[in-house]
């Protein structure tokens, strides 16, 4: 059985149209992962579930469309 991993980012996204925007482009590069943003949290938190989780990833996708990306602690 392989493990989901879960990884939890910090950005700088404020509307939903840009989360909107960013699912669109994640769930294409990562069809099988769950994906959402919680934008009440005040580090407007991004949470991808997944196999073989590619943070480096992740954070290149979001930084290329404009938006400030890092793993939260």
């Amino acid at each position: 059985m392989i493990e989901r991993m879960v990884e939890v980012f910090k950005t700088n996204v404020q509307k939903k149209a840009q989360s909107k925007m960013l699912l669109c482009a994640l769930s294409e590069a990562f069809p099988s992962f769950k994906i959402n943003f919680d934008l009440s949290d005040r580090d407007k938190v991004l949470r991808v579930e997944g196999d073989k989780m590619e943070a480096s990833r992740i954070m290149v996708i979001v930084t290329e469309h404009g938006f400030k990306c890092e793993i939260l602690d």
